[in-house]
């Protein structure tokens, strides 16, 4: 050791020299701009939370029309002549099925009764969902109404776009981006909620698609390894009131060498 070396022995003497102090300075003062300069960094590539809604800590009665095609909704009239289709959700990663087996006991067929549901709702973009965490907040009204949904055809369309969980990407996952969440979204479309495709039409606006099989029915098994990937997708688009529903061949769906700009 050179003479002018400190030596530092706390149990000898507690003081520090000049130059350990003037190290442990700079070492403190680096590590600091470093974590401030991380932060920073982490923010900035961090995407903005999206202006949805999820009303998880209130509860809001809605009462509709039942309708289980494609999915279970509810068609609500929320002016003369104007409907919304809110779809039904289960709590959790679940679909709605499991909290209206208790009603269905008593009465067989559903659709076209008027239902007084009690849930959390979720919105965004134009879509309204509601998730029914019990299945005593599901009960008939003492009138019913036959008026199904209107839909009309649109055409036979190829777009491009990802299919998402409705649940979690309209409001209950802040931003709701990167693998875990794309993983999060395969279980709730395997737990039966429906997959809809988002896609953005020319104008740069968002456009959802609920996805049926060619029939019209629901499919949630086979679409599973497609989820969260930018796909090409072509079938035939209805127009159900404020919904597309797009029907199609899930052997027909191409898988695009793009990045998710979702997941």
């Amino acid at each position: 050791m050179k003479k002018n070396d400190e030596f530092y022995v706390p149990y000898i003497d507690g003081s520090l020299g000049k130059k350990t102090k003037a190290t442990l300075k700079k070492f403190t003062i680096g590590v600091f701009v470093i974590i401030i300069i991380g932060a920073l960094l982490f923010s900035f590539t961090q995407k903005p939370f999206k202006n949805s809604t999820f009303e998880l800590t209130s509860a809001t009665k809605i009462t509709g029309t039942f309708h289980e095609s494609p999915y279970p909704m509810l068609r609500v009239e929320i002016a003369k002549n104007t409907y919304k289709n809110i779809l039904l959700l289960g709590f959790g990663k679940s679909s709605v099925n499991p909290f209206l087996k208790k009603l269905q006991n008593e009465i067989k067929d559903l659709n076209g009764k008027t239902l007084h549901i009690e849930g959390n709702l979720i919105y965004y973009n134009g879509k309204t969902l509601i998730q029914i965490t019990d299945e005593e907040k599901v009960t008939l009204a003492n009138t019913s109404k036959t008026e199904k949904p209107l839909k009309e055809l649109v055409s036979k369309m190829t777009l491009q776009g990802e299919i998402i969980d409705p649940k979690c990407y309209f409001g209950v996952m802040k931003p709701g981006k990167g693998k875990i969440h794309r993983s999060c979204a395969v279980r709730c479309i395997s737990g039966g909620i429906p997959p809809v495709l988002a896609t953005t039409d020319k104008n740069n606006m968002s456009q959802y698609f609920l996805l049926t099989d060619l029939k019209g029915n629901p499919i949630n098994s086979d679409i599973l390894p497609y989820i969260g990937k930018p796909s090409e997708i072509t079938g035939i688009v209805e127009k159900m009131e404020d919904w597309f529903i797009m029907k199609i061949n899930i052997s027909g769906i191409k898988e695009l060498n793009k990045k998710s700009s979702i997941y």
